[in-house]
């Protein structure tokens, strides 16, 4: 008989896309941004020009130059606050 997966919860975060933070520990202590998406399942955020990282890319159709481009690193959620919250257009009241 096979085994079923076990599907992991859904967590609540106190962060979504679209808010401003702040790094409130780490290397990046200090440094504010808007979280461009959350990877819920490892508990990080990408923050939008905090922990810039380089990654080696292949030349492609969709990248023709190829090369060394820099983009964001993921941030563990719990080293983040909230500064201001995102609210969408039809939230609001």
């Amino acid at each position: 008989m096979k085994k079923l997966k076990r599907i992991p919860q859904q967590r609540k975060f106190h962060v979504r896309s679209g808010d401003v933070v702040e790094v409130t520990s780490g290397n990046h202590k200090g440094k504010t941004g808007r979280i461009l998406r959350v990877d819920r399942p490892k508990l990080r955020a990408f923050v939008e020009g905090v922990r810039m990282i380089k990654k080696h890319v292949k030349k492609s159709p969709k990248n023709q130059q190829g090369g060394i481009i820099e983009m964001e690193g993921p941030i563990h959620v719990s080293n983040l606050k909230v500064l201001e919250k995102y609210v969408h257009v039809s939230e609001k009241k």
